[in-house]
């Protein structure tokens, strides 16, 4: 069963339960600490290997490395959602959401402990990110403000992949049905100007990667941290930073009723 008080007393209740969840999902770290290391390293994994081995930034005048590096920290908002996925289905499976059912708390607390957990270490993710990236020369240009606001627009591009994510997971409904939801998520990260201008592609596909919400972000976090990204004067371009608002705005919007939708079905 949940709290039925009404009105601030029920608002306090909902974000101590939330708290709690919180608080849960932040104790598997400390159980799982090579879970969130591979986690944190994978991406600069990813960066080190584009920047020095395969190279990049076809299509871009300037730095590569300037280039590269905001496009990785976009993409880094698209990785880990495997962890939120599996930890959403276990809980499901295991009956985990039955006995917090059973409990004097909010149901939706479970999802909400397990979004504020993720958006945690989704910072962690940027702060190493940021710290390798300017190890290898990036700098930002436009000031503070300009760079927390690309910082902004990353975190909001995750807010809305992981409650995509969490829809995926329970429409997936089982630990190992994840992985086969996760890949369709590599399409949306290397389909996007993250390693190449849209310029340097065939016209169909340049222009499909221009409106990737990905590529929104990425252009956006460039514009903001005054690093090269390349020379497009299309309309999406230009507006990257609309965009980059617009399209996480609308992926919350569809994805995050639908889970909330979802998972009172699921635990009711």
């Amino acid at each position: 069963m949940s709290t039925t008080t009404a009105g601030p007393g029920r608002v306090g209740w909902a974000l101590a339960d939330s708290w709690t969840m919180t608080r849960r999902e932040l104790a598997h770290w400390a159980r799982q600490p090579v879970q969130v290391v591979v986690g944190l390293v994978f991406p600069v994994m990813l960066l080190l290997m584009f920047n020095y081995l395969v190279g990049g930034g076809q299509g871009v005048e300037g730095d590569n490395t300037e280039f590269l590096v905001p496009g990785m920290l976009a993409l880094t908002m698209a990785f880990g959602l495997e962890g939120t996925m599996l930890a959403v289905t276990q809980d499901l499976n295991k009956g985990v959401v039955d006995r917090f059912r059973s409990m004097p708390m909010v149901s939706g607390a479970v999802l909400v402990g397990r979004s504020v957990a993720d958006m945690l270490q989704s910072v962690a993710a940027l702060a190493v990110m940021t710290g390798v990236g300017y190890a290898l020369g990036w700098r930002w240009h436009n000031g503070t403000a300009a760079a927390l606001g690309a910082l902004g627009l990353l975190l909001l591009l995750r807010f809305a992949m992981l409650w995509t994510g969490i829809q995926l997971a329970m429409v997936a409904g089982r630990p190992e049905m994840v992985q086969a939801v996760q890949i369709l998520v590599w399409p949306v990260g290397f389909l996007s100007n993250v390693f190449a201008s849209p310029e340097s592609m065939p016209g169909p596909l340049g222009a499909a990667v221009e409106w990737n919400p990905m590529s929104a972000t990425a252009t956006a976090v460039r514009d903001l941290f005054g690093n090269p990204g390349g020379t497009s004067g299309s309309w999406a371009a230009e507006h990257a930073e609309l965009l980059a608002v617009l399209w996480p705005m609308a992926l919350t919007a569809v994805f995050f009723p639908l889970a909330v939708r979802r998972f009172a079905r699921l635990s009711g």
